[in-house]
């Protein structure tokens, strides 16, 4: 090979080496991949109760349907109806959740279907079990669930959410309740869908985590439970946010900027949910 060969080869091989690198580092660079980056930084910064503990609740046998069958590691799994379903079976957290900031999480199984696959909260004296199928948590004042129809559901008025969850597909939803503020907020897979009740701090009786199911050999696993503390800043945010209702009553008390916006998490603002008429003929449900 002639020094001439040499070079070209080595000028050739060392082009693509040279444009890898360029290419690599514009598309770091890029308007697409730091858009990616941020809204994966935000959607890290949202995680619920990030900053907590973890927390060890579990199913409870005393406190459930006979169509209910727990398995798995600390009874987290939740079976509803193994053979087949003639009506509405529901399991009840272990422990109640009161006074405190709670985030769980259910891995619900690909079999979503039927008349009401619901999650959400109640106290003792919500119905676990029916002989019927209906949407039982939320059926009247001892409980607040959400259905895989996108439904809300307290006191037998049912409100519309959200949209309805995918037939036989596997979702991940989560519950972030804040028993300080009084409010029970929803995510489906990884994506906050609001705040879906709220006055929940007025409840004095115990409320637990409930899930319930028409649907046969309907799975979902308690796959992570956390808890925070609350401490003396937030219960006096609590205090204060009592006398203010709107962003223009907090705006005149002319308080540093970020004693506002700390204030200002804590405000609220949201559409209020249509009621649903004639739940069972609408079409869409």
């Amino acid at each position: 090979m002639t020094s001439s060969e040499s070079s070209t080869s080595s000028s050739r091989n060392s082009t693509p080496r040279h444009r890898q690198r360029s290419n690599a580092r514009s598309a770091n660079n890029s308007p697409t991949t730091s858009i990616l980056k941020r809204n994966a930084m935000s959607r890290k910064a949202l995680v619920p109760l990030e900053h907590g503990c973890e927390d060890n609740w579990t199913w409870s046998r005393r406190h459930r349907s006979k169509e209910v069958v727990l398995s798995g590691p600390n009874d987290r799994t939740v079976h509803f109806h193994p053979n087949w379903s003639k009506g509405t079976a529901g399991v009840q957290g272990k422990r109640p959740l009161n006074n405190g900031r709670f985030y769980w999480e259910l891995h619900v199984s690909q079999r979503i279907f039927g008349t009401s696959i619901m999650f959400g909260i109640g106290t003792n004296r919500a119905r676990l079990h029916a002989n019927s199928f209906r949407n039982m948590l939320g059926e009247n004042v001892h409980g607040w669930g959400l259905s895989h129809k996108g439904v809300l559901w307290h006191d037998g008025i049912a409100l519309l959410y959200t949209k309805r969850f995918k037939e036989n597909q596997a979702t991940v939803i989560g519950i972030l309740f804040d028993g300080i503020e009084g409010t029970l907020t929803y995510y489906k897979d990884g994506k906050c869908l609001g705040v879906a009740f709220h006055g929940l701090d007025k409840i004095k009786e115990p409320l637990y985590p409930i899930v319930c199911s028409t649907a046969a050999k309907t799975e979902m696993t308690l796959k992570c439970a956390r808890r925070d503390f609350v401490n003396l800043q937030d219960r006096c945010r609590i205090v204060i946010m009592k006398h203010i209702k709107t962003r223009q009553d907090l705006i005149q008390l002319k308080l540093p900027a970020i004693i506002s916006n700390y204030l200002a998490e804590a405000l609220g603002d949201y559409t209020p949910l249509r009621q649903v008429d004639n739940y069972d003929l609408l079409f869409d449900f």
